[in-house]
């Protein structure tokens, strides 16, 4: 994993606060703040706003020869501005934000009575799999 180092300067009386809180749950701050980052982001993300004029076919999920997954990104955009999210929290961030944007999607659409997905029906069975294996991390198809 390649690490990158990130500066703060923050009011001394709001550091001392992190630091009690950090302490109170018994985390480094380097933990607290990445942990409270990470909560925040997954809220952002329980938010999404999916424009009405938007279905699930729309995405054109699909699984490349190679194994790979692809989507149309253009409804990705859309669904992140009609939600006020950034691209780049889809785009730029780890695959699991956009992963969890498209299973949420998928899980609503489908409990709104919506056409089943094949593509996405395996995805999610994957995932249930690693999870009943204790497998922490997904290979790229080749590569495991």
């Amino acid at each position: 994993m390649t690490e990158s180092l990130i500066h703060l300067r923050v009011p001394a009386a709001t550091k001392g606060r992190w630091v009690r809180a950090s302490r109170a749950v018994g985390l480094r701050l380097t933990d607290y703040i990445t942990q409270a980052v990470e909560a925040y982001m997954q809220q952002q993300l329980t938010r999404v706003a999916i424009p009405d004029d938007i279905e699930f076919s729309d995405l054109k999920l699909a699984r490349d020869p190679d194994g790979a997954v692809s989507f149309d990104w253009a409804v990705i955009e859309r669904i992140c501005h009609a939600s006020g999210l950034p691209l780049e929290m889809m785009r730029d961030a780890p695959e699991d934000n956009v992963a969890s944007l498209i299973i949420g999607w998928y899980q609503a659409h489908r409990a709104d009575g919506g056409a089943a997905d094949p593509v996405a029906d395996d995805l999610i069975a994957e995932a249930m799999a690693e999870d009943a294996a204790g497998q922490q991390f997904s290979h790229q198809p080749g590569r495991a």
